[in-house]
């Protein structure tokens, strides 16, 4: 059978060629219309691609690596699978592999803003930054330096956003940015000068506060079975928050529970409202659950849904 899918890729970094729209009345957004169709691909191509996502799901990393690299031997189209094993080389900390990979896909596509992401996080990992790759990426290039730009913005990363700013050409796309920065670095200050003070006076205790941190803790360690029973305790006290659906759903993904994890995310999906960052969060979550469960259609229902720059 062959599988017919359509992708808006920030989860899977596919084919997606991003689009910035620039326009000095309108905020900086990025198209979220791109779309990928694989029809053209053989069957055994579409196969071994989706067995090697669902290895990469269940963190079956080895696997995943030998069968992108059999697809790569497959698809004229190398910068694609260039990502998915740059990705999957990065999940596995093999940091020099990664980033060989990565740079192999962003000189294959300069302007395409997932591979500069996924490139930008490797260098990152290994305590590095952009200067230590240029001579290996055409830096020069202008698109490349605006995405660059808006990459460090999402990362919160405002001084090194500014630095890029000044590197290339005044654009509406540069000034609109640049307000931006300088509006976060007046918030950012302020914040922190209000913290400091609350901090100096009283210490208040935030028991929501509280578990988010000490969850946010537990999922960078990894600590999946601390991490469930932790979400489970904050959903006891807090039903209605949606971030702790998608922590215990991210603990159950991880441990192989995928169908309960889906049921999880799909029970708590209308108390989302207009956080698009956690909605992301929640639809890759049922990516991964659905691609481990052998259901593409529902996978690639979500996979649409996931908005491209948040």
């Amino acid at each position: 059978m062959k599988y017919v899918f359509s992708i808006t890729m920030i989860f899977m970094g596919l084919l997606l060629m991003p689009v910035l729209i620039y326009a000095q009345e309108k905020p900086i957004e990025v198209e979220e219309s791109a779309e990928v169709f694989l029809e053209e691909y053989s069957d055994a191509f579409q196969e071994k691609f989706f067995e090697a996502l669902k290895q990469k799901s269940i963190e079956n990393y080895d696997k995943a690596i030998n069968l992108f690299l059999e697809c790569r031997q497959m698809n004229t189209d190398g910068h694609v699978i260039d990502h998915e094993l740059a990705k999957v080389y990065l999940a596995d900390k093999q940091y020099t592999l990664a980033e060989e990979y990565g740079i192999d896909a962003l000189n294959a596509e300069p302007e395409n803003l997932w591979y500069l992401d996924t490139l930008v996080n490797i260098i990152l990992k290994q305590g590095s930054s952009i200067n230590s790759i240029k001579p290996n990426i055409p830096y020069a290039n202008s698109q490349l330096r605006e995405n660059l730009a808006l990459i460090y913005f999402k990362q919160k990363n405002f001084e090194s956003a500014l630095e890029v700013l000044d590197e290339i050409q005044v654009s509406a796309f540069s000034e609109e940015l640049r307000s931006k920065l300088k509006d976060s670095i007046e918030k950012q200050k302020s914040y922190k000068a209000k913290t400091s003070l609350a901090t100096t006076n009283t210490v208040i205790s935030d028991p929501l506060l509280d578990y988010k941190t000490k969850i946010e803790a537990l999922i960078q360690a990894n600590d999946l079975s601390p991490l469930e029973e932790m979400a489970n305790e904050a959903l006891e006290s807090y039903p209605l928050q949606p971030y702790f659906y998608y922590a215990l759903a991210h603990a159950l993904n991880k441990k192989g529970k995928h169908m309960r994890a889906a049921e999880e995310l799909e029970s708590a999906l209308d108390y989302i409202l207009d956080d698009v960052t956690l909605a992301n969060k929640f639809y890759e979550e049922l990516v991964t659950a659905y691609t481990a469960l052998n259901d593409t259609s529902k996978a690639n229902m979500y996979l649409r849904k996931i908005k491209p720059g948040f």
